[in-house]
């Protein structure tokens, strides 16, 4: 079996047999929502990080109990799994005010106490601050990772040293560093993967332990290094927008010609293009690292520095068309691809805006969307 094939095995459900391994060892597993959670605190306290998703829900039916119908439809399926104890192998769950649905969302999970009463997790909801300039931005979120740092000890009876945090901090920049270096094949002309593969294996860098999935990305690097690579397509694409956990998406985009060799949404290049500052007191590097970090349009003010990111991927990765994906009734996301529609008229850079379902649903209105836009920009 190939490195990429046993990386994709991750992305097909929620479970994977590492998580299991990992708990049969008494380890705990924490779930964090959004890359600006430190994920560096849950690996020093020798637990392991688990991106939330909900894939394999194929329905909404208990979430929608909870949550209003004009509620995107990732927040409706988390709900659901959540209420039919597809969670019971998590011990917590990290999350960040990203939006009010959310927060809504994070409200139920406290209250119903899922998975299951018998059985209550650690919650804490982070509030990011909604801006990266500013003097008090910093100091006020270096307080807020204290804070959780101080909530987890207590809570799970045990002491994160700063050495456990630096430790962290080198294991978690490794795999960011990995992770960038296969995103760079993806500039070839031939990229030795594809998007929905490149997708695959981010799902798994977020859902397995730490050191695993280094020792993975090492294998992945030396097998792709002399690979063949992809030549029969017809255009390059990036994709934006909101959170995408579902490789079949992109598998869609991929059938009709289209090749996907970049992306900006929060578990892609968002999750690992900058690097935590090793030479700074780890609390102030993790909450630096928030801030330099390609930030999402919740952060006020920050699209020029969003858009030059887009503009430098889009001149690298050679991209021929940019499209941009958001989740139903996502409003900061709605706002964002109007914003990047106006620019790209200003280029004359072919852009398409898609609204989707957290179910991959409506292939067939999918389909001619995309392809209609492929015919505009083949190579």
């Amino acid at each position: 079996m190939s490195m990429i094939e046993q990386l994709s095995g991750p992305a097909k459900a929620l479970l994977n047999p590492s998580i299991e391994d990992w708990r049969q060892q008494g380890k705990k597993v924490l779930a964090y929502y959004c890359p600006y959670v430190p994920e560096e605190m849950i690996v020093a306290a020798g637990m392991m990080p688990f991106a939330m998703r909900a894939t394999g829900s194929a329905s909404s039916e208990e979430g929608d109990i909870y949550a209003h119908s004009a509620t995107c439809s990732f927040i409706r399926h988390i709900l659901d799994h959540a209420m039919n104890g597809a969670y019971n192998f998590l011990d917590g769950f990290i999350s960040i005010d990203c939006c009010d649905p959310f927060r809504r969302m994070f409200d139920v999970w406290r209250r119903k106490r899922v998975p299951v009463p018998e059985k209550p997790l650690f919650l804490q909801i982070l509030s990011v601050p909604k801006k990266v300039t500013g003097e008090e931005v910093l100091p006020r979120l270096i307080n807020e990772f204290a804070g959780l740092k101080d909530n987890m000890e207590r809570y799970f009876g045990l002491k994160i040293t700063d050495e456990d945090l630096r430790r962290a901090i080198k294991t978690c920049n490794e795999s960011r560093r990995l992770l960038k270096e296969v995103y760079a094949l993806r500039k070839r002309p031939a990229p030795p993967l594809t998007g929905g593969q490149a997708l695959e294996m981010m799902i798994a860098a977020t859902s397995l332990p730490k050191e695993e999935c280094n020792s993975l990305l090492k294998e992945l690097l030396a097998e792709l290094s002399n690979a063949p690579g992809q030549k029969d397509y017809q255009a390059r694409l990036m994709v934006i927008g909101s959170n995408l956990d579902n490789p079949d998406y992109l598998a869609v985009m991929e059938e009709l010609g289209g090749l996907v060799v970049a992306d900006y949404f929060c578990n892609g290049a968002m999750y690992f293009w900058e690097p935590v500052d090793e030479a700074l007191p780890p609390l102030e590097a993790l909450a630096g690292h928030v801030l330099k970090s390609p930030s999402c349009p919740r952060m006020i003010g920050d699209f020029p520095r969003r858009l030059e990111l887009i503009r430098e991927m889009v001149k690298d990765y050679r991209v021929d068309g940019i499209i941009v994906q958001r989740l139903m009734f996502c409003d900061i996301w709605g706002a964002e691809a109007t914003l990047l529609r106006w620019e790209a008229r200003k280029t004359g850079l072919p852009l398409l805006v898609l609204e989707r379902e957290y179910a991959l649903s409506g292939v067939g209105q999918l389909k001619t969307r995309v392809q209609a836009f492929l015919e505009t920009i083949r190579r």
